[in-house]
């Protein structure tokens, strides 16, 4: 006999700490459900509307990409448009996903996103897709090229980026807290080049982030973030303060993943005990928490993020 279903309470309780990939894009979460049925042509929409806005293609494509049955949707989709461009993209995304969880053999998720390239000569996202793939499972050099193809296409992207610096940060991890590492290297010259008011001036604060997740795990820093120190030297102190300045001239309320640099940010300001600036950015940050950094190295995000968002904001 199976048993008894969860009192109500407590299921709601879960889902109101369900992380959602969508983040605050109400169309994309009403294409993702209908996807979830079955119902295709509410994606195909939301691609066209979409258009060239690369980071937000990029991201709305990830995010359906992962809906467990997208991958059928999308093949059925392509039989009834053969030439779809979107189609194609979206399959080749969820074969990437598919074989990241070891349901599919990532040669042919290569393949699918090469032939998604192919059909859009001018869309990063393929490329995103097969960056995924290679930051998970290929060389340093397949990553690269990746990233590369990525940025001949949108130098700005964001999400490609980011890929990259968690990449980078798990290189060479018996170099400790070293200042110079490679990937603070990499931020540094990608937020340099990057326009005044692109989010990817908060990269070197990610990449902070990520190295201290590398450290962690390997015991070359404390588990708890708040408590290493990673975020008090001078130099994490001033990554810190120039990303927050450039947040408070800039914000960027319209970008589509900025809610996940909002999450790193907090994140960095809690953990260097500003704890003034990092209540105004939970204010905007609202419910939309991300399960990184809050998860790391290897902790709860619901609870650390609870936490960190109650202390900042006095009501701990």
């Amino acid at each position: 006999m199976p048993p008894p279903p969860p009192p109500l309470g407590r299921g709601r309780r879960r889902a109101a700490q369900a992380f959602d990939e969508a983040l605050d894009d109400a169309d994309l979460m009403t294409a993702r459900a209908a996807l979830a049925q079955g119902r295709w042509q509410n994606a195909r929409s939301l691609l066209v509307h979409t258009g060239d806005d690369w980071d937000r293609r990029g991201h709305r494509v990830t995010v359906l990409a992962r809906e467990p049955s997208c991958a059928a949707w999308a093949r059925e989709w392509l039989l009834a448009e053969p030439e779809s461009a979107d189609a194609s993209v979206l399959l080749a995304l969820a074969q990437v996903r598919r074989a990241l969880q070891g349901k599919a053999k990532p040669d042919g998720a290569r393949e699918a996103c090469r032939n998604a390239a192919d059909r859009a000569p001018a869309d990063p996202t393929p490329w995103l897709g097969l960056l995924m793939l290679e930051c998970a499972l290929g060389s340093d050099q397949d990553a690269v090229r990746s990233f590369e193809a990525v940025r001949g296409r949108y130098s700005d992207h964001h999400h490609a980026h980011h890929l990259m610096v968690a990449r980078l940060a798990g290189r060479r991890t018996e170099a400790g807290p070293d200042p110079l590492h490679e990937v603070y290297d990499f931020a540094n010259w990608a937020a340099e080049q990057a326009p005044a008011d692109s989010p990817l001036a908060i990269l070197p604060v990610i990449a902070h982030a990520e190295r201290y997740r590398v450290l962690a795990a390997a015991g070359l820093e404390a588990a708890d973030p708040a408590a290493s120190g990673h975020w008090a030297g001078r130099r994490a102190r001033q990554v810190m303060k120039a990303a927050f300045d450039w947040w408070l001239e800039w914000e960027l309320e319209g970008h589509p993943r900025r809610l996940i640099d909002l999450n790193f940010l907090a994140h960095a300001k809690f953990c260097e005990g500003r704890g003034a600036e990092a209540a105004a950015l939970f204010h905007r940050i609202g419910r939309y928490a991300t399960p990184a950094p809050w998860s790391y190295p290897d902790r709860d995000p619901h609870n650390a993020f609870a936490a960190a968002r109650a202390a900042a904001l006095g009501t701990a």
